[in-house]
């Protein structure tokens, strides 16, 4: 009997949405590495890398399988109804690659913005700059309407990402919130999680619980934070996914906005213009972007990573059509 069951709950997960090979999964999971990989970094957004890899619908889709009728199957012990209900295959290749990026990489991302700077973040620039065009393509009729969502999209994502970071409270309602908030960021191209976070007050806050996560008051923690985000993620993707098929050239545009206006946070040359010190650390409360100070060995190898992140883009995106 319980051999039967595996094999039907094996045959329900072999039949849900997602790669049929060990080649497609393994793309899957590269491309949530390095979705994973922007999440982490405040200023950069995974849902832009998504977006230009070619599976944002698909993740919303996917996201969207979580229903009602999921739960339900799950309330009542068939796993099998779940597997068929949710797209098992695409969200456990994807989220592999993510977990596995927010698990290794947190560290070295970390240890490059703060020894390498300007490097670091010129690739990034690279990369959000070749995805505004990337995306851009993918909208068909530049009407009034498009140009007016273009402009909405980008003094919003400006507006945001210019706001200083505050300090917030400790409480577990507001770290449901604000995982709640992060998470419907995240997957937002040109508006990254990590940096709504350190605007709540929350970043260090959030990834300091990360460094032991076995400890009783972390565990806590990490399950409000967790559960926020999946509230928000379960109801933001099914309005993103709503607009997408009903307003598809629109929503573009505006997603094209958000990543346009979040770039002056990417620039990499900046000047502190405000700091203050929290817990024994300095903390920078606003900049200015400036142009660089020389044309020396540092600008041209920033010119050389924004050029690879330009180039990275656009191989990840001829990947993505190849695939399809």
């Amino acid at each position: 009997m319980k051999q039967k069951n595996t094999e039907s709950w094996t045959e329900a997960f072999c039949a849900s949405p997602g790669p049929v090979s060990i080649k497609e999964a393994a793309l899957l999971s590269l491309k949530g590495l390095c979705m994973g990989s922007a999440d982490i970094i405040p200023g950069v957004s995974g849902g832009t890398i998504a977006l230009i890899t070619g599976i944002y619908e698909n993740l919303l889709q996917a996201i969207k399988s979580i229903n009602l009728i999921a739960f339900k199957h799950i309330l009542k012990f068939d796993i099998k109804g779940f597997l068929s209900e949710v797209h098992c295959r695409f969200l456990l290749s994807l989220f592999l690659g993510i977990s596995i990026a927010i698990i290794s990489l947190a560290r070295l991302m970390n240890y490059l913005l703060h020894s390498y700077p300007v490097c670091t973040w010129s690739l990034f620039f690279g990369l959000i700059a070749a995805s505004i065009l990337v995306v851009g393509q993918k909208i068909q009729n530049w009407s009034i309407g498009a140009c007016g969502w273009l402009i909405a999209g980008a003094s919003a994502a400006y507006c945001i990402v210019n706001i200083i970071p505050v300090s917030t409270p400790e409480t577990m309602w507001f770290i449901f919130a604000s995982g709640f908030i992060a998470i419907c960021a995240m997957i937002l191209p040109g508006l990254s999680g990590a940096f709504i976070l350190l605007i709540l007050g929350k970043y260090e806050f959030i990834t300091g619980t990360l460094k032991n996560p076995f400890l009783f008051e972390n565990m806590i923690i990490i399950i409000v934070f967790c559960t926020g985000c999946s509230a928000g993620l379960l109801s933001f993707s099914r309005l993103l996914n709503y607009l997408i098929q009903k307003y598809h050239n629109l929503t573009l545009a505006f997603l094209t906005g958000l990543m346009a206006g979040s770039m002056t946070k990417i620039w990499p040359w900046k000047e502190a213009i405000a700091t203050k010190v929290i817990r024994g650390k300095l903390h920078i409360l606003s900049e200015k972007n400036i142009l660089p100070a020389s044309f020396d060995a540092e600008f041209y190898s920033a010119v050389l990573f924004a050029i690879l992140g330009f180039v990275i883009v656009f191989m990840l995106e001829r990947l993505s059509k190849k695939q399809s």
